[in-house]
């Protein structure tokens, strides 16, 4: 469910944002679990800029996130379901039954009160999380892991979610959100459900100020440039008969940039096919 502002003022006539309306009211981050985030702008450690359109931005704090759910067989209550500036999905703060807090990327239908755990038994709920040779086949899954024990690495962002669709020896066949149908180790771990606040993709900023708290600044069309700056500038008047490019003149559109030296044996069913 998204948010339309009625436009007291010109920023708010396009606005639309996420309701947030299930998230814990006045929950504050717990200190044990932030960490100073500290920016590089796009910066190397040359400071020169090697990632455009980046700087400015509101302060923030990084939340650390539990993502290799390694407490096995210790039950944990959803205490409380958080914003988290730095990702998409919502966040759920843990409390274990040993007394230890860890958040987590909370998946749609999370309520507070719940129970989830890192189990090899039969707790097939919303938020549990267990290795893919136990899930049953055809599990809705997201925060998976590449290689066992190193922590989740797919399936992070908001309304995402995997497809568990084949097991056969020692690796599960899944369909990512991209179309993609790949191969994954067995042994490695995931989580039950869809990532949670999906509405995201509806959102509309509605002016430059706010993507500017968001730390991006403007980018320029290649067009309005001189020819000297990128291969779309320069030209008498307006001009579309080029093909899309960087401005170090690279293909945007349908050039392939994966490295050649990555395996492609993992992967089954490429995207685009």
């Amino acid at each position: 469910m998204t948010r339309k502002f009625r436009p007291v003022t010109p920023g708010q006539r396009q606005l639309i944002l996420e309701s947030h309306a299930d998230l814990t009211k006045g929950a504050k981050p717990v200190k044990s679990l932030i960490v100073k985030k500290n920016r590089t702008n796009g910066r190397n450690h040359h400071g020169h800029i090697t990632c455009r359109h980046r700087g400015g931005g509101h302060k923030r704090f990084y939340r650390i996130i539990d993502f290799k759910r390694d407490k096995l067989e210790i039950p944990a209550k959803v205490a409380s379901l958080e914003y988290d500036p730095n990702r998409t999905a919502h966040i759920a703060l843990l409390f274990y039954a040993d007394g230890e807090k860890r958040y987590i990327i909370a998946p749609e239908g999370l309520k507070v009160g719940d129970t989830v755990m890192t189990t090899e038994t039969d707790m097939y709920q919303v938020g549990c999380c267990m290795q893919l040779k136990f899930m049953p086949l055809g599990s809705v899954i997201h925060a998976i892991e590449m290689n066992p024990g190193r922590g989740s690495a797919l399936v992070r962002s908001a309304g995402l979610s995997a497809q568990l669709l084949a097991r056969s020896g020692g690796y599960v066949t899944l369909k990512m959100p991209s179309g993609e149908i790949r191969l994954i180790n067995e042994n490695c771990k995931a989580t039950f459900g869809v990532v949670s606040n999906a509405e995201r993709v509806l959102r509309v900023e509605g002016k430059a100020g706010r993507m500017r708290w968001k730390g991006i600044r403007p980018t320029v069309r290649g067009t309005a440039m001189n020819p000297v700056d990128h291969p779309h500038g320069g030209g008498e008047g307006k001009h579309n008969g080029y093909l899309p490019q960087t401005p170090w003149a690279m293909y945007t559109k349908g050039f392939r940039t994966r490295a050649k030296k990555k395996t492609l044996k993992w992967i089954v069913k490429d995207r685009r096919k």
